[in-house]
């Protein structure tokens, strides 16, 4: 499935490239920006995917193709996008929905791919999924259709569970409309009470997990990766240790 889908970005890179390289010399080489709100060493089996996808094109990185790597949280974005539009860049893939905002907030001319979004349309950042229309493809993800099924397994772990906690980021556009829907209706059938709470920083999850608690939530749900591209939360959350939220699905 990983390399499938490596594929798919691999061709919707370099089928945007196409356009610009035709008016260029010949010998001119690709330069492509990989930008990404993980960090690279907890992601090498992506980076790897994404080389094997460019040599079994014909691309050698270093020989017919830059790839300018780029990684930063989501308040290092902006300064990401502009640093590799003034290196010229042929193509930006970028590795999340916040990336991709930024991107397209940058420019209209250059190539943007989208490496996942679970609602590409309602996030505005194509006219429709059969034509995209602007500078943006890639890949939109089913990944909103998972969130009900996370509720049941939380269910499932804690039967008795009535009140549950929805970790999102607002600042990170990580909780799309389709994705809070279908939250909604999984919590309805199974008769939870839903509780969403920002986290804009890591620093916040102490907050936020005192807030579920005042609320009562015996179960918590941390959508996307939540704040600043950053993991959640581990053991930086003293909250977390001493009084932890039952039936935590990352």
């Amino acid at each position: 499935m990983k390399r499938r889908i490596t594929v798919v970005i691999l061709c919707a890179m370099l089928f945007a490239i196409s356009f610009p390289v035709q008016a260029q010399q010949p010998k001119k080489v690709p330069r492509v920006a990989y930008l990404s709100n993980a960090r690279f060493s907890e992601i090498p089996y992506r980076l790897e995917g994404f080389r094997q996808g460019l040599r079994g094109l014909g691309y050698i990185e270093g020989k017919n193709i830059v790839v300018e790597w780029r990684e930063g949280t989501n308040d290092q974005v902006p300064a990401l996008v502009a640093e590799v539009i003034g290196l010229k860049v042929n193509v930006i893939v970028a590795a999340a929905s916040s990336l991709t905002r930024a991107a397209k907030a940058a420019t209209s001319t250059i190539p943007i791919v989208m490496a996942q979004s679970d609602d590409p349309v309602g996030s505005g950042f194509v006219a429709s999924l059969s034509h995209p229309g602007g500078n943006i493809t890639g890949l939109s993800t089913l990944a909103p259709e998972l969130n009900g099924k996370k509720l049941e397994i939380l269910k499932e772990v804690k039967p008795r569970i009535s009140r549950v906690a929805v970790f999102i980021s607002s600042n990170v556009g990580n909780f799309s409309q389709i994705s809070k829907k279908e939250v909604d209706l999984a919590a309805a059938a199974l008769k939870l009470k839903i509780h969403y709470l920002d986290v804009l920083t890591p620093a916040d999850f102490e907050n936020a997990f005192k807030e579920a608690i005042k609320r009562r939530a015996d179960g918590a749900l941390m959508e996307g990766r939540g704040p600043g591209g950053d993991p959640q939360p581990k053991e930086d959350c003293g909250t977390c240790r001493k009084e932890p939220a039952p039936g935590h699905v990352p």
